[in-house]
C-alpha cells in the first residue's frame, strides 16, 4: 500500500497530484530548485527537500539526486508528473531497483514507445493503422528518393527519439528534400541526442485527436474517450476540448478500440494517451503513444467524473481498475486552456517576472489549476506555462460560454500572459462551430495575432457579440452568411459592433 508519495515535478502539476494524494490520505513529498524555493508546491506538500540549481539539468532532470531524497524521504513511491523525467525509461528502471514504484508504465513499454520508429512498427503488427512511411531510419539518398517516389510528396521527415515538434521538417518539393534531412537529424541530435529520422506522408488539414487509456496490472485496459488537440502553435497544443466536434459515433467507437489494441500491443500499465492524426475524409492513423499523464487531462477528468490521478495510483499500487468499459460515460462537454507567461502578441516572447496581482476566475464549471501567487517570482528556466483554466458545460455552447467568462476575469499584473489571445480564440467563427484543425492559428494569425490599441475593451465587447453571435447561429444560421470575425482592432470592434445591433 502506498503511503507516501515524491512529485519528481514543479508548477501546476505537482499542485494538482498533491492534492490527489491529500484526498487519498498520502503523504506527499516535493522537491525544489533554487528558483522554486518559495514555489506554491513546495508550500502544498507535506514535506520538501531542495535537489539543486535553477537549471533543469542540475535539479529536475537529476534522476540520481531525486532518487537520492526518495530514499533519504523514505516514500514508497514516485510520481514524474509530465515533462522531465515522465519518460524516462532509465530513472523508470532505477526506482525499480531500488525498490520505488514508479508511477506509471514499465520502462520496456516507455522504450517501446518512446521510440517512434519502433512504436510505428508495433503498431502495424498489432493492426493499427499508421501513416504511410518508413519502418526504419534514414540517411542514404536512393532510399530517400524511394520512398518519396512510393509515397509522394509532401512528406514529413521527423526524429525518431522526437517531441515538442523539434527534429520535424515539412518537404514539399524534392529540391529541399537532402537539405531539410540534414536539418532534422542536426536538430534531433541537439535535442536529443539522437540523429535517427524517418519519413511519413504529410497529411494535410488534420485533426490531432488522443484517446485517453486506463490499463492496469491485471491485464485490463479501458479508453476514457477522445480529447480534440488541433489548436496548435508549432506543435504545441494552446487550447483542448472533448468530445471532438469533428469525431462520429461511429469513429469514435473504432478510434477508441484502435487505441485499447495500442496499449495491450505493449503491455502498458498505468495512464497514458494514444494520438491519432485523422484526416479530412476522417481516415485516421497511429502518431505516437504518451506514455505519462497529459496536460490536458482535466477535460476528461470533467466529462467522466474519473480522477485520473488517483487511477495511476491505485494501479500502481496492484488495485484493478473499479470499472469496465461499458461503465464509462461522457456527459456535457469540457474545454481547456492554457495559460502562458509570454506576450503573444510579440512572437509569444516570454514573460517571466514577479506576480504583483492575480485573480483566477472561479463559478459554476469553472475548474483553474495553477501554481502562481501574488508576489511569486516566474522564473525563466521552465516552460511558461502558468495555469490551464478548464470550463464545462451540458452543450458545447454552454461550454464556450463559460470559457469566455473565465477567460475576460482571468487577471494578473506583472507579467503578460496569453489570455487575451485565447479570448480571440474563443470567438473566432471558425472555433465557435467546431470547423477547424491543426492550421487553425496559421489560417487565422491576423485575426488572433493583431496588437489592438484598446485590449481590455475590445476583449469585453467581443464577449458579448459572441454570445449574440452563437445565439444567432443557432436560430438564423443561414441568414449569417454575410457576417465575419476576420477583422481586427478597433475596425474589427466598430463593424462587428454596427453588424449585432443591425441584427438585433
Amino acid at each position: 500500500m502506498i503511503k507516501k508519495i515524491l512529485i519528481a515535478n514543479r508548477g501546476e502539476i505537482a499542485v494538482r497530484i498533491i492534492r490527489s494524494c491529500r484526498e487519498l490520505g498520502i503523504r506527499s513529498v516535493a522537491v525544489y530548485s533554487d528558483a522554486d524555493r518559495g514555489a506554491m508546491h513546495v508550500r502544498y506538500a507535506s514535506e520538501a527537500y531542495h535537489i539543486g540549481p535553477s537549471p533543469s539539468n542540475q535539479s529536475y532532470l537529476n534522476a540520481d539526486k531525486i532518487i537520492e531524497v526518495a530514499l533519504h524521504a523514505n516514500v514508497d513511491a514516485i510520481h514524474p508528473g509530465y515533462g522531465f523525467l515522465s519518460e524516462n525509461a532509465e530513472f523508470a528502471r532505477k526506482c525499480q531497483e531500488v525498490g520505488l514504484i514508479f508511477i506509471g508504465p514499465s520502462a520496456d513499454a516507455i522504450t517501446r514507445m518512446g521510440n517512434k520508429i519502433t512504436a510505428r512498427q508495433t503498431m502495424i503488427d498489432a493492426g493499427v493503422p499508421v501513416v504511410p512511411g518508413t519502418q526504419q531510419s534514414i540517411s542514404n539518398p536512393e532510399e530517400i528518393n524511394q520512398v518519396v517516389k512510393d509515397i509522394g510528396l509532401p512528406i514529413m521527415i521527423k526524429a525518431s527519439a522526437g517531441g515538442g515538434g523539434k527534429g520535424m521538417r515539412l518537404v514539399r518539393d524534392t529540391k529541399d528534400l537532402y537539405s531539410s534531412v540534414k536539418m532534422a537529424q542536426s536538430e534531433a541530435m541537439s535535442s536529443f541526442g539522437d540523429d535517427t529520422v524517418y519519413i511519413e506522408k504529410y497529411i494535410e488539414s488534420p485533426h490531432h485527436i488522443e484517446f485517453q487509456i486506463l490499463a492496469d496490472k491485471q491485464g485490463n485496459t479501458v479508453h476514457l474517450f477522445e480529447r480534440e488537440c488541433s489548436v496548435q502553435r508549432r506543435h504545441q497544443k494552446v487550447v483542448e476540448e472533448t468530445p471532438s466536434p469533428f469525431l462520429t459515433p461511429e469513429l469514435r467507437n473504432r478510434m477508441g478500440e484502435a487505441a485499447i489494441e495500442a496499449a495491450k500491443a505493449v503491455n502498458y500499465e498505468g495512464a497514458g494517451t494514444i494520438e491519432f492524426l485523422v484526416d479530412a475524409n476522417r481516415n485516421f492513423y497511429f502518431l505516437e503513444m504518451n506514455t505519462r499523464l497529459q496536460v490536458e487531462h482535466p477535460i476528461t477528468e470533467r466529462t467522466t467524473g474519473i480522477d485520473i490521478v488517483k487511477e495511476q495510483i491505485n494501479i500502481a499500487s496492484g488495485k484493478t481498475l473499479s470499472f469496465k468499459q461499458d461503465e464509462v460515460f461522457q456527459f456535457g462537454h469540457s474545454i481547456e486552456c492554457r495559460i502562458s507567461a509570454e506576450d503573444p502578441f510579440n512572437n509569444f516572447m516570454p514573460s517571466p517576472g514577479v506576480v504583483r496581482h492575480i485573480s483566477e476566475p472561479n463559478g459554476l464549471g469553472i475548474r483553474t489549476d495553477g501554481y502562481v501567487y501574488e508576489g511569486y517570482e516566474i522564473p525563466m528556466h521552465y516552460d511558461p506555462m502558468i495555469s490551464k483554466v478548464i470550463t464545462w458545460g451540458r452543450t458545447r455552447a454552454e461550454a464556450l460560454d463559460r470559457m469566455r467568462r473565465a477567460l475576460y476575469e482571468y487577471k494578473i499584473t506583472g507579467v503578460k500572459t496569453s489570455t487575451k489571445f485565447l479570448e480571440r480564440i474563443m470567438v473566432n467563427k471558425d472555433f465557435m462551430e467546431g470547423n477547424y484543425d491543426t492550421h487553425f492559428i496559421e489560417k487565422n494569425s491576423e485575426e488572433l495575432l493583431t496588437p489592438c490599441a484598446n485590449e481590455e475593451t475590445l476583449s469585453a465587447d467581443m464577449a458579448i457579440i459572441a454570445t449574440y453571435i452563437d445565439y444567432t447561429n443557432r436560430i438564423e444560421k443561414a441568414a449569417m452568411g454575410d457576417f465575419t470575425l476576420s477583422r481586427t482592432g478597433d475596425k474589427w470592434k466598430e463593424y462587428a459592433l454596427k453588424k449585432s445591433i443591425q441584427r438585433i
